[in-house]
């Protein structure tokens, strides 16, 4: 399934992030706290009606004060207009109706999407009274509201909740077949390089249609292994790289990892690895996705003076949490090393979706806790039991033990990497659960 997309648009201080938190309080902002994920808290997961939907407050775009006030908003409404499921217009009831307003509204009607204007700070008595001039707009979804008190919250909910797309179910593809997410920041050569993928002489390729709007995934077969290539939303899109859409890319990558099995972090090789970048690949770890980072237009890299082993390092301090995903130089524009992205893509489908026996794991287990035993929690020892297997995709493994809550996260560390010493899963992440088990009298 994908998530519906709703969007917050609005100028300056009309209290565009106080509903964003309003909207998302019951759920927490998308977050993670491992070392050198990097999150912008402009997305936040929140339940309208009986659905899970993303907000996005555009709010959390950085104004670029050289810039024109009414560009930014006309841009954050074209990005709404483009991308959002529907969108919520916020206005300010005491400043009245500006220009601003009136153009983003305009913006966001041309796409015919369902949209709703939320006149803002209507702190009277009444709660209902808002000045003529928004009145006067005709927009037959014009709701007063007070986003810091709540009044009138209750009724924009509801109807943002009715207008969302009905859920669709995932096309039915082979077990077999494996599903590419090509994600990354903007100008960082995506385009190019599905662009390179497809026309390779040695990949027989169709389209299909995709499950998210206005996306065509593309099947691509390559050495008897089926792939299918999942467009976003803007993946072949020029000419839009500003700041604004520059921290949308991270949309676009969320809308093709909710499908994807395996990750393609694409980074400009030539240049520093930037926050957006983590961001943007923190989103493929949080979602348990195999990966394989890609440092692209590496044709540049003798010109500047870059060598292989320094542009891993910067990948290794910036993208910490990657630490498990090979990382392979390729160029889009000469074609260089292109060929190995597919099979190293399948390398990595394989150790993502990887089995491994009970006993076999609990051996792995075994000889890790003798060379490094656990330590005590409260006076008392610490026994793990057994562990197993408990799904794929990630490979996913839950430990039963006496005192979970006991085990350190270092010592957790240390238990994952085991299994990778042992077991590899090279490319994908892997989780461990950790659960109460009491001790059964023999």
């Amino acid at each position: 399934m994908t998530i519906p997309i709703v969007a917050i648009v609005g100028r300056a201080n009309v209290g565009k992030s106080t509903l964003f938190n309003k909207l998302t309080e019951s759920r927490s902002a998308i977050v993670n706290d491992t070392p050198g994920v990097t999150r912008d808290r402009m997305y936040g997961a929140a339940e309208l009606g009986n659905r899970t939907v993303l907000i996005i407050d555009t709010g959390g775009v950085d104004v670029d004060t050289t810039n024109q006030i009414e560009l930014q908003v006309v841009e954050q409404a074209m990005w709404a207009r483009d991308e959002a499921d529907c969108v919520i217009v916020v206005v300010d009831n005491q400043s009245g109706l500006t220009g601003p307003d009136q153009e983003m509204i305009a913006q966001v009607r041309k796409s015919g999407k369902p949209f709703f204007l939320a006149v803002n700070k209507v702190d009277s008595p009444s709660h209902h009274f808002i000045l003529p001039e928004f009145s006067k707009l005709g927009i037959e979804n014009t709701f007063p509201i007070s986003a810091e008190h709540g009044p009138g919250l209750y009724e924009l909910i509801i109807a943002t909740s009715k207008s969302l797309p009905n859920e669709q179910e995932e096309p039915d593809f082979d077990e077999d077949t494996i599903r590419i997410a090509v994600i990354g920041r903007p100008n960082v050569g995506k385009s190019s390089l599905v662009n390179k993928l497809l026309n390779s002489e040695r990949c027989i390729v169709s389209d299909i249609p995709g499950t998210t709007r206005d996306a065509i995934d593309t099947s691509l077969e390559w050495n008897g292994q089926r792939f299918i290539l999942i467009d976003t939303a803007g993946i072949r899109r020029k000419g839009k790289t500003s700041k604004t859409l520059d921290k949308f890319s991270v949309v676009m990558a969320l809308k093709a990892l909710d499908r994807c099995d395996v990750a393609v972090v694409v980074l400009d090789s030539i240049v520093q690895v930037s926050d957006q970048d983590a961001t943007v690949a923190g989103y493929a770890f949080d979602r348990g996705k195999g990966c394989l980072v890609l440092g692209n237009k590496w044709d540049l890299s003798r010109e500047k003076e870059i060598l292989f082993e320094e542009f891993k390092d910067r990948v290794s301090h910036k993208l910490r949490f990657l630490e498990f995903a090979p990382v392979l130089t390729v160029s889009a524009k000469s074609g260089l090393r292109v060929d190995k992205i597919l099979p190293q893509v399948q390398q990595v489908y394989e150790e993502y979706s990887r089995s491994i026996t009970t006993s076999s794991l609990n051996e792995c287990f075994e000889s890790a806790i003798q060379k490094n035993p656990m330590s005590t929690y409260r006076g008392k020892f610490m026994k793990l039991y057994y562990a197993t297997q408990v799904k794929k995709h990630p490979p996913t493994f839950k430990c039963f033990m006496d005192f979970p809550e006991g085990i350190h996260f270092s010592y957790r560390r240390y238990l994952v990497n085991s299994l990778r010493k042992k077991f590899g899963f090279i490319g994908t992440p892997v989780r461990l659960i950790l659960s109460k088990k009491r001790k059964i009298d023999s």
